[in-house]
């Protein structure tokens, strides 16, 4: 039955792809080209495991390489198989292309359950299948370069960047052949958060279309509104409280695997995730309703429901209970495109995954030009603009005859941190996006969603870099 759906994942990317396709005006081969993945290197490889031998199934999907390195995320689930990870290469294609991230699509699975493996088993495996991908060149940081996904994190992106580092020795660019690591080996403050906090950019940008808002019943802005949290993994947990504490959005509902706690007043995510974490489960949080039924979810009445756990979580069968206004995808592939057409009748406004989503990417382009350059951004600029703030406060003392409180001094001359400058990025990066999408979808009469209009706007770009390239002969 998963691999059912991991079929219909993949199928649904490629009918989402030939619907935007039709909408363009490029050649036929061209199109065709860009649609297949261009390598596909599925591996089998033994590991002692409690000394007997496991064989471990995984995979590395190249879908396009019209901008090298190719970048994806490394999966480790039990449900890994070849269409899901070509589905999700697919995506990254695109989702590069619309963010003018300069890689081409890849992903990484890993079939195995993590919970079931004790740490020094995960590194076991997880160099294993680092070895493969070195033996193929499948890795490196001009030819592929992974990065964290679902069951993965910065501890396996260390183990992978060392067995590198083992096999490459003198190679000065090694840093750069992983992205997502921790900051002590050459990865980049606030990445952890990246995608999270691309999320909030991106819902944010949207709330503020008044013209869009009055369509569906809403105020512009984030303040205020009603948001359902599916999945409190690193996206979900980071979309949830940066909407809440930075956008004052109102959480009213969210689902873990153990089930959905609802209150319609409103829950504070902080407090809900140290519970989770001292209790094993937010079942139980302090003024909260558990639902009856684990994917009661769906039909909390909300203003904005935010999927950020697997794909195909809204589908043909469930996707009329949805009550929520929009629906923003912080996951891969939360929406088939059999539910998405019934939502779109509906007037649900869908943010596509491939723009949402691709603030992971963003911030891991900004982690792999720190490692190439060999240099933390802000080092080179901090002290100088503190100094020139500094005068600049003195100056208008100076000049005014008023002092400057400590504190606002403090803020006014502070010089940027390299997280500073990274979340500087990745907002303008998302704000960017936002706006070349939605100038494409209210110029184009026949594109009237936003995943069509994100799907041309990235297809425009990536056949522009095949024809001025010269790949075709």
């Amino acid at each position: 039955m998963k691999g059912e759906k991991q079929a219909a994942f993949y199928q649904s990317v490629l009918n989402s792809f030939d619907k935007a396709a039709a909408l363009t005006d490029l050649p036929k081969g061209l199109l065709s080209h860009i649609r297949e993945c261009n390598a596909v290197y599925q591996m089998r490889f033994p590991v002692k495991i409690n000394n007997q031998i496991q064989v471990i199934e995984a995979y590395r999907v190249q879908h396009s390489q019209h901008r090298t390195p190719t970048k994806g995320g490394i999966r480790f689930s039990s449900h890994v198989n070849q269409d899901e990870v070509m589905a999700l290469a697919t995506l990254m294609t695109f989702k590069c292309a619309l963010v003018d991230v300069p890689f081409g699509g890849a992903k990484g699975g890993v079939k195995i359950s993590p919970r079931k493996y004790t740490p020094e088993q995960l590194e076991k495996i997880t160099r294993r299948y680092t070895t493969e991908l070195i033996r193929k060149n499948f890795i490196g940081a001009s030819l592929d370069v992974p990065a964290p996904d679902y069951g993965t994190g910065a501890r396996e992106m260390a183990w992978i960047l060392d067995t590198y580092n083992t096999f490459k020795i003198g190679d000065i660019d090694g840093l750069a052949c992983v992205t997502g690591k921790p900051v002590s080996q050459g990865g980049i403050r606030g990445r952890t958060e990246a995608t999270g906090r691309g999320v909030f950019y991106g819902l944010r940008e949207l709330l503020l279309q008044k013209d869009e808002m009055e369509a569906i019943g809403l105020t512009p802005g984030i303040s205020g509104k009603r948001m359902v949290v599916q999945g409190l993994g690193n996206v979900g947990s980071y979309a949830a409280t940066i909407s809440q504490n930075e956008g004052g959005a109102v959480i009213v509902g969210v689902s873990e695997i153990e089930g959905t706690i609802y209150n319609k007043d409103g829950m504070d995510i902080d407090k809900v995730l140290r519970y989770r974490k001292e209790h094993g489960t937010m079942i139980g949080f302090p003024g909260s309703t558990k639902l009856e039924d684990r994917n009661g979810w769906l039909s909390i009445d909300c203003d904005v429901l935010v999927p950020a756990a697997l794909e195909s979580q809204i589908r043909i069968d469930n996707a009329h209970l949805v009550k929520a206004k929009i629906i923003a995808e912080a996951a891969n592939g939360p929406v088939t495109d059999e539910a998405e057409a019934i939502l779109l009748e509906k007037g649900v406004i869908i943010l596509p995954d491939m723009f949402l989503n691709a603030g992971g990417v963003t911030v891991s382009y900004f982690e792999w030009l720190k490692n190439l350059s060999h240099m933390r951004f802000g080092r080179m600029e901090k002290r100088y603009n503190q100094n020139t703030y500094e005068s600049l406060v003195n100056l208008v003392e100076k000049t005014t005859g008023k002092v400057i409180g400590k504190r606002e001094r403090q803020v006014i001359a502070r010089g940027a941190d390299e997280v500073d400058l990274v979340r500087s990025g990745l907002e303008e990066t998302m704000i960017n996006s936002f706006y070349q999408i939605r100038e494409l979808k209210n110029r184009r009469k026949k594109v009237n969603d936003y995943r069509s209009a994100a799907f041309v706007t990235a297809l425009n770009k990536i056949s522009s870099d095949y024809l001025s390239m010269g790949v075709f002969p």
